[in-house]
């Protein structure tokens, strides 16, 4: 059969689960293929804060101005290193979406990565956003805060159904195809649409 290199970027709010989805569709036999012993298999992420030297820190989606050159360096160094990968599967929790979603609230500006895209594009890349019910995201934060290291984060609910919407505009724009899926249903359920809907497109092999 030919080799499976899926190329998926989650992306949305928070409490949609895109970690959660990350490590199912990671490991999931339709996506990756079946695994006879488990292995370990990359999971990027634009969320590691690693521009500064302290917990919940600054990093690819919430960089501060004087740290912009370093952040699109970065991006443009993940691009090459997909490009030398290309015959890879690639599961990305977070990326280019989210800085600009961020960045747009955080400081007015909207970065464009068309540039980005156009190079992620004949490599692959789709979109997954991650989206649930206005109504449903009290009962995930009271899942979530019986786990999470900074609780705080999740006190304004109102903030993340505003930045939902906001996700919704900006991918709506993306070169990439993209997709919208409803979280709602579980991680399970949401690994199998993702991959129904990569099987459909084309998304799971690369010529």
């Amino acid at each position: 059969m030919p080799k499976l290199v899926p190329k998926v970027i989650l992306e949305g709010t928070r409490l949609t689960q895109k970690t959660d989805i990350a490590f199912a569709l990671n490991e999931h036999p339709r996506i990756v293929g079946p695994r006879r012993y488990r292995y370990h298999s990359p999971i990027v992420s634009a969320e590691w804060c690693a521009f500064t030297n302290f917990p919940w820190g600054r990093g690819l989606i919430n960089f501060s101005p004087e740290e912009e050159a370093l952040a699109l360096e970065t991006y443009a160094t993940w691009a090459r290193l997909f490009e030398l990968q290309r015959y890879y599967s690639w599961i990305v929790d977070r990326f280019h979406v989210s800085t600009r979603v961020h960045q747009l609230s955080a400081s007015g500006k909207d970065y464009d990565f068309t540039w980005l895209e156009e190079r992620l594009l004949p490599l692959g890349f789709r979109i997954v956003l991650c989206t649930r019910p206005p109504e449903t995201f009290e009962a995930a934060r009271a899942e979530r805060l019986e786990c999470s290291g900074k609780p705080d984060q999740y006190d304004d609910i109102g903030a993340f159904v505003r930045e939902q919407e906001v996700f919704r505009g900006v991918v709506a724009e993306s070169k990439l195809p993209h997709v919208e899926i409803d979280v709602s249903g579980g991680v399970a359920a949401m690994a199998e649409r993702i991959a129904d809907w990569l099987e459909s497109t084309g998304g799971l092999y690369l010529a």
